[in-house]
Order: structure tokens, then sequence, then C-alpha cells
């Protein structure tokens, strides 16, 4: 009784070293649903004995001690008792690794592992020794006690090692001339020893433990270069190894993966592919590199659809189809789970070519295979040359409609050769302002956003790859250079034509012509709709209203429709001063609320977006009631604030004028009694000489400079002009001010 009491105590106390939390278990659980789809109901179940905190799971069908007899059992139903626990010899039959136990009694172990000492013992299944080469297997039964002894000592290890203690990356000295046993130790719980994949461990026997695995591991002395440089379906690989510089790299020590493609996998190649590839050493390594994963990949452990960094510096897929392995989703791998002592080879039949071994013509997907066509009947690629590199700005095939494909093929060549840039531009080497020149002879300018890179109108969709002589970036539309500033555009469309009047009355016109980042809401002539003579002298009568008015719809910097944040309010300060609230959602631009009709028409200094409603700051109450009642026709989203007694200001826009000074005297008149005239301009008589007036548009806050000048005695009159303007009886005094390179007020 106390003996027996012993060995349960043993039990508990030994199954309790290896713990593992319930997550890990459901991924193994998982992982062998798939693999075990053909076994059975039971493949997948996951057990605990009574009494104990241990769970363990094997891909066989599952069981525990009871009496010494098997059960049976779904996951949810422990074991009711548990047997005492054998020697690792025992232990043998008690798991049912019937063939190891036997060919440890006929190879003189048995007595070994039924004495005294702490084995641990990676026991090759039933199942593992059917699979096992024939005539292998056969050689070893015929010399039990050298091959065969030898063979299962290499399976051990002189010291008791439960899964909990089996690291990645370990290296466990066998019982075999100390010869290393490769562990890995995988995330999901799975844990393999050279590859062979333990499926039901910490089986405690009392001078030891044993781990079943699935396969029978053979003893490893060679590198991964020893390997590729004997093996006759490797020589190529080889022959690429060396001429790359990096065939030494593969003896060094390491956890590498090699998926080693065979001389059938090359031959697949075009000779002139191979021939390029053989004679650039960087895209030879890069080729390799492609094919190298820093970590030890064995077959059992990898799960479907994981995604894994190679050497080169871009990702593969790797995953299992049943038995078979997946490498980019495409069933591949010829042979797995060549073990050497720095890693593990996987032998495919194709050959994987990274982007940055490909010419930056084969960089082209089959979405955007229409541009590819076009390029080549266009004679574009043709004349790239190969010693150069090139930069593709590639559209989509859902951007060449019937109405693209109909254009005449000479110009729609001058429209691509916009999309082909001189030089190698990646990704990462853009940035907001650059101009980018093409096959053309035209420039491009790039736009960053907070969520978006722009090409001129045209946006950057995710994908950009770089090759080894060009760089690709998928684009979302057909790009339009601009060629013409905002006023030449607006004018030769000629449905602007009141827009620009207005903007040549305020004195803004050179804002359209000068050099700049603009965007411009521009009000077509609709906007204008039921405008009256009478109307515009209002709105030229009221200079500063004028110029808040159609600054209003400017704005510093070039936002372009992809550029702006999708679904929000994106707020646009305009040249004004108030802000522009922008919304870009389905496809569709509204400015305060407004939909715009047509956007993105770039100019040299900006771009454009047309409105058919004149823009107003909300904010901003009108100056006067005549005003108010003009607006209140025109803005037709909003009501508008009125507010007498208000100064109408412009913001954020300065204008230099130039008097020759002897020739121009302005005076200011103050009338001491109750004014019926407000404001009095007095013109000395004399043709007067003004040499410049320049609008333009001076960043930073602007200094005021003002000078009224009064002369005194009675001067000569030769015109009154007088104004009545209610917003402006309450004024003490009316003053023409002067200023230079500041704000101006009235």
């Amino acid at each position: 009784m106390t003996i027996l009491f012993a060995a349960l105590f043993a039990v508990f106390v030994l199954s309790n070293f290896d713990m593992v939390d319930s997550s890990s278990y459901d991924k193994i659980v998982y992982h062998s649903k798939v693999r075990a789809r053909k076994e059975g109901p039971n493949v997948c179940a996951l057990q605990q004995a009574m009494g104990t905190k241990k769970k363990y799971f094997s891909t066989c069908l599952t069981f525990c001690f009871l009496g010494g007899d098997v059960v049976i059992m779904v996951p949810s139903i422990p074991c009711s008792t548990v047997a005492p626990i054998d020697n690792v010899y025992g232990t043998l039959g008690l798991v049912k690794a019937i063939s190891t136990q036997e060919y440890s009694h006929i190879s003189k172990l048995r007595e070994e592992i039924e004495g005294s000492g702490s084995y641990t013992f990676f026991a090759p299944s039933n199942d593992a020794w059917d699979l096992l080469d024939e005539e292998v297997r056969s050689a070893l039964v015929s010399n039990v006690n050298i091959e065969l002894y030898n063979a299962l000592h290499y399976h051990m290890a002189n010291k008791r090692l439960l899964t909990k203690d089996l690291k990645n990356g370990l290296v466990v000295d066998s019982m075999y001339n100390d010869l290393g046993l490769y562990i890995n130790h995988y995330s999901n719980g799975i844990v393999t020893v050279n590859c062979a994949r333990i499926i039901h461990g910490n089986q405690v026997a009392t001078n030891g433990v044993v781990h079943i695995i699935d396969r029978v591991i053979t003893a490893v002395g060679n590198t991964i270069k020893d390997v590729i440089e004997v093996d006759d379906d490797l020589t190529t690989l080889s022959e690429v190894a060396l001429a790359s510089g990096l065939l030494d790299k593969l003896e060094q020590p390491g956890q590498y993966t090699l998926f080693a493609p065979t001389n059938d996998a090359f031959a697949k190649l075009d000779s002139d592919v191979l021939q390029r590839l053989m004679g650039d050493k960087g895209v030879l390594q890069a080729l390799l590199n492609f094919h190298m994963l820093n970590s030890v990949q064995c077959s059992e452990g990898i799960m479907s659809g994981q995604t894994f960094e190679t050497l080169e510096g871009h990702n593969i897929e790797i995953g299992c189809d049943g038995d078979s392995l997946t490498v980019n989703g495409i069933k591949m791998v010829l042979k797995k789970d060549i073990v050497t002592a720095n890693g593990v080879i996987h032998l495919i039949d194709e050959v994987l070519m990274p982007d940055s071994a490909k010419q930056v013509m084969e960089l082209l997907t089959p979405s955007q295979s229409t541009f590819s066509d076009m390029v080549s009947e266009l004679g574009l690629s043709a004349a790239m040359a190969a010693e150069a590199e090139y930069t593709l700005l590639a559209p989509l095939n859902s951007v060449f409609t019937d109405e693209v494909m109909a254009i005449d093929q000479s110009f729609l060549k001058v429209i691509l050769e916009n999309h082909i840039l001189k030089e190698k531009i990646t990704l990462g080497q853009l940035y907001n302002g650059q101009r980018l020149e093409t096959i053309a002879g035209k420039f491009l300018r790039v736009f960053i956003y907070r969520t978006a890179v722009c090409i001129e109108n045209s946006c950057l969709v995710r994908g950009s790859k770089e090759g080894s002589n060009g760089a690709l970036h998928l684009m979302r539309t057909l790009m339009k250079p601009a060629e013409t500033t905002m006023f030449q555009i607006l004018t030769d469309n000629g449905g602007f034509k009141i827009f620009l009047s207005l903007m040549e009355m305020a004195g803004l016109t050179d804002l359209l012509k000068q050099e700049g980042e603009y965007t411009l809401f521009a009000p077509s002539d609709e906007a204008f709709a039921g405008v009256s003579n009478s109307d515009l002298a209002l709105l030229r009568g009221n200079m500063n209203a004028l110029r808040t008015i159609l600054l209003y719809h400017f704005s510093n910097g070039v936002f372009i429709g992809g550029g702006l944040e999708t679904g929000v309010t994106n707020l646009l300060k305009s040249l004004q001063g108030n802000n522009l609230r922008v919304l870009h959602a389905n496809n569709t631009i509204r400015v305060n609320t407004i939909e715009v009709p047509e956007n993105d028409i770039m100019a040299t200094n900006g771009v454009i977006h047309f409105v058919k409603t004149l823009l107003y700051p909300g904010e901003l109450p009108a100056g006067n009631s005549d005003l108010l009642g003009l607006l209140r026709r025109l803005i037709k989203y909003m009501e508008i604030k009125a507010l007498l007694m208000f100064k109408l200001h412009v913001l954020h826009y300065a204008f230099v004028v130039i008097y020759s000074m002897p020739d121009v005297t302005h005076v200011t008149r103050v009338i001491e009694r109750e004014p019926t005239i407000t404001k009095v301009t007095r013109v000395i008589e004399g043709q007067p000489t003004i040499t410049k007036v320049t609008p333009i548009v001076i960043e930073g806050e602007p200094k005021f400079t003002k000078v009224t000048r009064v002369i005194e005695g009675e001067p000569k009159v030769t015109k009154v002009t007088r104004v009545g303007n209610p917003s402006m009886l309450d004024m003490d005094s009316e003053k023409i001010t002067k200023f230079i390179q500041g704000k101006r007020h009235i």
C-alpha cells in the first residue's frame, strides 16, 4: 500500500511539472483537426489524468490508464483512476509504442532502460516505424546489437526532460556519441525533435520520461552547405549560392530554413532570365535570401496561412494542405524536413522570385495588365533601356474604361509617357513638393497628406514594389500633369467670366497667375444666375466685402480629392481667414455642404474644383442690409447673419500700392456738425501719376503703416463724392488710409 501511495504521489508531483495554458492546447487541437480529418472523431481528444492538472494531447487515438487497460475517451470525460508508473521499458508498452519496445528488447537496450538512471526516450510510434524506408529498417534489424542499438541510443538523452524543458533552439546531447538532438518548441505548443513531432509527451516513468514521436529520427552532422553541395538535385542551387557569395554562410551556426529549388525548378525559368540573374551578384543574393528564413520551421510546426519574413526582407506564406506544405498557397514542396546542424531544408519544384530580383516591367501583376499591354503595344517598353532605372506609375485596370481606350493612340501614348519616370523612386523616397521627371520630359508634383500619397491628381494604392532596376506604384486614376495657370484654365473654359471679372475688379487677378500652391473652389457663371448689373455695382461699391468673398474661395496648399480624409470634415483655412468645410465621401466632394461637380483640375499654381454656388463664411456677418439681401439670394446653403455697423475686413491678403507722392494728395476733412455727408474726398486738379499697383500674397503677420495728411487752409475742390452709408453714421470721422504691405480698412 505504501508503494502504491508513493507511486501515485510521484505521478501527481511529476505531472504538475508541465502545465500549459489552454490557449496553446486550443491551437494544437485546431491544427490537429486539420491534419487528421481522415483519421476519425477521436483523433483530437484532449485528456487530463485524474488527481493532476496535467493535460496532454495526441494525434493518435487518445487514451488514459485504467488498471493497465486502454480507454478511448473524448476531451470532456476524464479517467476515473490511474495506474502506478512503470520504468521506461514498461511505459513503452503502456503507451502502445510496441515496435520501439520490441526493438529495445532485441537490441539489448531493455536492461538499460529497466535499470537505474534518469532517461528521456523520444520513442517512435508504431506508425513511425512503418513509415521508415523498408531497406533502412531491414538493415537496422539485421544488425540489432550495433546499428539498431545505436539508432535507439540516438533517440535517448541521459537525463529527464519534460516538454517544458525542451526550449526552442535547444540542442540535447544524445546517448549516441553525444550527437545533437535539435529541439524546436513553437508558440502554438508543438514540440519537435529533429523535426519529428512529439504526439504524446511527458509519460513519466520511474527512471525517466517517454515522449512518443511521429517518425524515426537519424543522426545529424552535416550543415546546409554540405547537403546542397552533395545532392545531385541541387547542383544549380549550389552554383547560385557560390556566385552570390553566400555559400559559406550556409555552413555557419544558426537556425535557418531553406526552401531549396531543385534543378528542375531552375529549368522552368526562361534562359534569358537565368542568364540575367547569374550576371548580377546583388540580384542573386536577393534571390537566395528570399528562399531562407532566420528560424527553423519544421513541417509539423507550421500551421496553415502563417507568414514569415525572409532574409531578403519580404514575406512568404507557408501553409499546410493535408500532408503537403504550401508556399504562397502553392503545393511545391517535394521533400520536407531535411534536418541539418544549422537548420532544415525543404525541397521545392519552383523558384521563388522576389520583387528585388525582377526588372521593373516584371513587377506588373494582372491587376495592371492593361497598362502593361498598352506600354508594350505603344512601344514604350522597348524604349526603356535595360541598363537604366525607371519608375512605373501604373493605373489599375479599372481606369482604362471604354472612353479612355477610345482615345487616339498617339495621344494615349503621350498620356502614358507621363506615367513612367526617368529614375527609380521608391515609396520611402517620396516627399511633399518633390518634382518627378517623366520620360516625356514633363514634371510631376508630389503631395503628401495625412492618409495618402499623391502625384498630381492621382493617389497611390497600397502595393508599391521595388525591383532590381526600378519601382512600381499603383495609381487610382490617369494623371493629368499641370501645364497652365489657374487664370488660363478658367479663361479657356469660358464658364467663369463673372468670377474672373470680379477678381479683376478686386485687383486679385494676379493671384490666379502668380506662382504658388493654392486650392480654388471656382464659382461658375451659374453661381451668379439672376445677378443684375445693379447687384454687381453693389459689390463693386464695397471692395472689402468683394475681396472677403473672393478670398474665401482660396486656400493655401494643394488639396485634391484623394488627399482628403474620407468620411470626416476636412477644415481648410481660406485666404480670407475662415475655414472651408470639405467632406469627401462616396467618391463625392462637398464644400460647405455644396457638391463639387468637377474636381482636381490641375494648374501649375494649384488645383481647381468647380462649384455652382458662391461660397461665404457662415460665421461672418454681412456688412449692410443691401449686401445681406444679395448674399441671401446667392448663398443658398446657409443663413447669413445681419449685423449693421459691421466692417468687413480683408484678412491674410495684402496689397503693395506704390504712388508717385508729389502728384497725389489725400485729404481728410472733419465736419463739426451733424453731417449729412459722412465722407468727403477732395481731389486736387492735375493728372496723377500711378507707377504700379501689384497685388501679392504676403505670408506671416503683416505690418501696418497708416498715413493721414491734412492740408491746412482752404483747399481747391474740383470733385466731391458724397457717401451716405447708414452703417457708418455713428463714426466721428472717416479716413482714407494709405497703407503699404498691410491690412486695408475703411
